[in-house]
């Protein structure tokens, strides 16, 4: 998972801009609290606070595969103080569905990447599949009566 910061993408009018921020900054996560994506944006939030010397504002709205955060920000003003806590997978999602709310390429303007994060297929000692090629065989033998934990 990498985990992405980005704002809603606009042009500017050429009027000149007051000093930024002035008011509280929302980071919208498109996940629920607790997950990776909304500690990493957590841990963004406090540190870009204590830089900009301006609170900011972690705001969870889950759902789709983060489509509902990304949808939300895409409709917020293009004014610097809506920004987005997007994964990798978010901005695969727009290419590959079209009835989405929002286009990642159009809408946003990347910020920085913040976090980039392994993933680790475990299982418990008791099972016995010592290997990728195992374990999928042992799901097929037992199609159904297997679960799995993700996030």
């Amino acid at each position: 998972m990498s985990v992405f910061v980005a704002a809603h993408a606009a042009g500017t009018d050429g009027a000149p801009a007051p000093e930024y921020p002035v008011k509280p900054i929302r980071i919208v996560v498109g996940f629920s609290p607790g997950g990776g994506g909304d500690i990493v944006a957590r841990i963004v939030a406090q540190k870009l606070s204590e830089n900009l010397k301006q609170s900011m504002i972690v705001d969870n709205r889950p759902g789709a595969g983060g489509s509902i955060g990304a949808a939300f920000v895409a409709r917020s003003a293009p004014d610097g103080y809506t920004l987005l806590s997007f994964t990798a997978s978010g901005a695969i999602l727009s290419a590959l569905r079209k009835d989405l709310p929002y286009d990642a390429v159009r809408d946003f303007a990347p910020i920085s990447r913040v976090a980039t994060t392994m993933y680790a297929l475990v299982v418990h000692p008791s099972v016995p599949a010592k290997s990728v090629k195992d374990l999928i065989a042992l799901a097929t033998r037992h199609r159904g009566k297997m679960s799995f934990g993700s996030e």
